[in-house]
């Protein structure tokens, strides 16, 4: 095919590219090349002759404006500097106002906040006029009277009084929090004139204002003006950028070698291409010297002039260009069919070089392309399980549920599986438990080294028992296992031979415990993303009493509508919370250790501890709120309960509530309440717990355990969270509500019982509970 092309094809090619045809295009080019000489030698003498002369006069009238506006600004700063020297030598602020209680010399604050108020309203670029005075007590007048507490702020304005200058102007933050955003500040150590100052007095300057004061110096748009000490320690602009900026510093540069004390010159940006005039000069301040540069640009001013320059080498170029096109069409009917060949392989690989001849490049093409399509199947052989892990891991996590079963029959096609209509599908959840267990070979951290071996032991045992299966690593001690059934075939006696050889394999290698969950089959691809929500959700009704478990999840229902509901151990709650109230933290551990061995005892399932350990937890946030502290503050923001929600083995379970909740509330107890108070307020809910069902007051509970009545109602309220009323209300409660659970006994042995009468005792219940104690009977029996 190739060889019959270069036959039909190459001798015209070979007389488009002889030399009649290049001469023509030739001398074509040249013809027109030689016609727009004229227009660009007369485009670029109107460029650079008039051009140059209009910029040299604009930047003669650009210097005269900047230094008349100059001589006005250096008018306007001497004024402040005259101003705030004259009030430093007043007598209103001479060495009495050190040391002074404001606070109770409040006329004198007045009085001096008045005068800082005359002076900040004397000029429009003033933002605020203060006084610091330093001693022992950091005051500032900003005007009005002010201690400063934080650090940062006082280390700002103390580092204004460490200048060997009486008066200087400064650059500062005094926002500690935006240390980038400085104020232009004139300051003066007061009282004026004194070796020994102790404070100062100063005039921060709107930066806005300072800009728009800079900005008249800036004729048009556009442009940059700025100010900037001698000793590179201020620097003020209207624009607002830092002097690090490129445009700055190039500037800089330009000043510089143009000369130290003023004048003025072109200056062309190279990065916007964009011509400027400068003009700079020196401000003299007080024992400081002030360089103000202005750069306004004329590129607005002299572009007609050089639209027509350009408009003159636009047209000679143009020329130019209506040669190429004229050659190109001259030869494009003759050489397309072989210039669309070789756009094509162009597309697909990237020549290499410039060919000698078209055909000879397109044989290299097309035998690189072969070499290529070659390569891409033997990595397409090598890439393609790692191409199936994914794709399941999408299909798994529901990432595919807009596809249609064909779309994905047709997929899992494409990866090689042998899948036909009639299929079915099978999921299995395996969870490794026994991680926190320092005696096995791993240990908390290594969650997906241990993942990564028992998915590997997985695959090699789900390869001698299954046809098609693959394995799927969550590298969070947990593996999924999708099978591929024959139609007319079941692998149920497979499926739990293979599990238990697997948790076998996991108890001798690793050491670890593990639960596999077995899902139902279907027939539709579509139903695997729920059918592995299913199996997933299986494994938290594994019991905590049993090590390695296999869940059947057909057989689920009926184990779980027979097991029994576990009884939630309200009293050790009880106790565990009054343990961390009162900071009685070794009992509170073991309370806490026995409250976890309650829930997981008997058929305890892992879901029944989560919830049991999520309502603990629920509880004991309710108590720290009580006790007047904030869970947000006391956690610093993180979700417990999502914590919590992650864990699952008993061991992380009982550390984790020690170290992230239990720990940082008797921390903060402790700090709140002194030893010797919590004792004391320990003997009162001990007495009150014993006593409850008497008749007890604040004045009896406060002279059984030696302490005065309103100290005692005071600190029990610190401790506890509650008022002593209300602590002891709430134990008759919960007592009562005991009573009425577990017992048969009237409503009014119940009252006698708690130290109520019978009709307050069901006013007050139902108040509390919402519901009168009767009722409330009804509902625990029908639990």
């Amino acid at each position: 095919m190739i060889n019959r092309m270069k036959a039909r094809l190459m001798p015209g090619a070979r007389r488009a590219e002889g030399a009649k045809g290049r001469f023509y295009r030739k001398n074509l080019i040249l013809l027109l090349v030689v016609c727009s000489i004229p227009g660009l030698i007369t485009g670029a003498l109107v460029y650079f002759l008039a051009g140059g002369i209009l910029e040299d006069r604009l930047l003669e009238q650009h210097n005269e404006q900047i230094e008349q506006r100059a001589q006005s600004i250096d008018e306007q700063l001497t004024n402040l500097e005259l101003m705030l020297s004259h009030w430093a030598f007043d007598s209103k602020f001479d060495y009495t106002l050190g040391n002074r209680n404001y606070v109770q010399q409040f006329e004198k604050a007045r009085d001096i906040t008045k005068t800082l108020l005359v002076m900040q309203g004397s000029n429009t670029m003033n933002k605020q006029v203060g006084l610091y005075l330093s001693g022992e007590e950091k005051v500032l007048f900003g005007p009005e009277y002010g201690l400063l507490q934080g650090e940062g702020q006082a280390e700002a304005y103390e580092g204004l009084l460490q200048s060997e200058k009486v008066a200087y102007w400064t650059q500062v933050a005094f926002d500690t929090s935006r240390p980038s955003d400085k104020e232009l500040t004139l300051v003066h150590y007061i009282p004026g004139g004194s070796l020994h100052p102790f404070g100062a007095l100063l005039i921060r300057l709107d930066n806005d204002k300072v800009s728009d004061m800079l900005r008249t110096m800036t004729p048009g748009e556009g442009g940059e003006t700025y100010l900037m000490q001698d000793n590179g320690e201020l620097y003020a602009s209207t624009s607002g950028d830092d002097r690090g900026s490129e445009f700055v510093s190039a500037l800089n540069e330009a000043v510089a070698a143009d000369g130290p004390n003023k004048g003025s010159f072109l200056f062309r940006f190279s990065e916007s291409g964009v011509t400027y005039a400068v003009s700079y000069g020196k401000l003299s301040r007080i024992a400081d010297n002030w360089t103000y540069v202005s750069a306004s640009p004329i590129t607005g001013i002299t572009e007609p002039v050089m639209v027509v320059s350009k408009s003159i080498v636009a047209v000679s170029l143009g020329a130019l260009l209506l040669a190429a096109i004229l050659a190109w069409l001259a030869s494009r009917s003759i050489y397309s069919p072989v210039n669309r060949l070789m756009t094509v392989l162009r597309e697909r690989s990237a020549p290499a070089g410039k060919p000698d001849c078209e055909f000879t490049w397109i044989e290299r093409q097309w035998q690189h392309l072969h070499r290529e399509s070659e390569e891409l199947h033997a990595k397409l052989s090598e890439q393609l399980p790692h191409v199936k892990e994914s794709f399941l891991h999408q299909l798994l996590q529901g990432y595919l549920a807009d596809y249609s079963e064909e779309e994905l029959l047709r997929r899992m096609e494409r990866y090689k599986w042998q899948v036909e209509p009639g299929t079915h599908y099978m999921v299995l959840y395996m969870k490794l438990t026994g991680i926190a267990n320092l005696e096995g070979k791993f240990k908390y951290g290594d969650e997906g080294l241990a993942t990564f071996a028992a998915v590997n032991m997985m695959e090699e045992l789900a390869a001698k028992s299954f046809e098609q299966s693959n394995t799927i690593n969550f590298h969070n001690l947990a593996a999924g296992l999708l099978i591929i059934v024959p139609e007319g075939r079941t692998y149920r006696e497979e499926l739990h031979t293979f599990s238990e050889a697997a948790m076998q394999a996991f108890n001798q290698i690793l050491n670890m415990r593990a639960t596999i969950a077995i899902s139902p089959v279907t027939a539709s691809i579509t139903e695997i993303p729920h059918l592995f929500e299913e199996t997933k959700h299986a494994v938290s009704f594994r019991r905590y009493d049993q090590e390695n478990q296999i869940i059947d999840m057909e057989q689920l229902e009926e184990q779980g509508s027979a097991a029994s509901e576990p009884a939630y151990p309200f009293t050790l709650e009880r106790e565990f919370i009054q343990a961390l109230r009162t900071g009685r933290e070794a009992e509170a551990y073991e309370l806490l250790e026995q409250f976890l061995q309650a829930l997981s005892s008997a058929e305890a399932k892992e879901m029944d501890v989560q919830q049991g350990m999520l309502h603990l937890l629920g509880s004991v946030q309710h108590a720290i709120m009580v006790s007047g502290i904030s869970p947000n503050r006391l956690f610093k923001g993180a979700n417990r309960y999502e914590q919590l929600s992650q864990i699952r083995e008993p061991e992380l379970l009982l550390d984790w509530f020690r170290g992230m909740i239990a720990a940082p509330f008797l921390r903060e107890l402790g700090e709140r309440t002194n030893a010797q108070v919590k004792r004391q307020i320990e003997h009162a809910m001990l007495y009150l717990q014993q006593h409850y069902m008497s008749d007890i007051s604040l004045d009896s509970c406060a002279e059984h355990i030696g302490m005065n009545p309103f100290f005692l109602s005071k600190s029990f309220k610190q401790v506890t969270g509650k008022n002593f009323i209300d602590y002891l209300t709430g134990l008759r409660m919960d007592k009562a509500k005991e009573l009425l659970r577990e017992s048969v006994l009237k409503i009014n042995d119940v009252a006698e019982q708690v130290g109520y009468q019978h009709s307050y005792f069901n006013r007050i219940f139902k108040k509390l509970e919402g519901m009168t104690p009767s009722r409330y009977r009804e509902l625990s029996q029908a639990e």
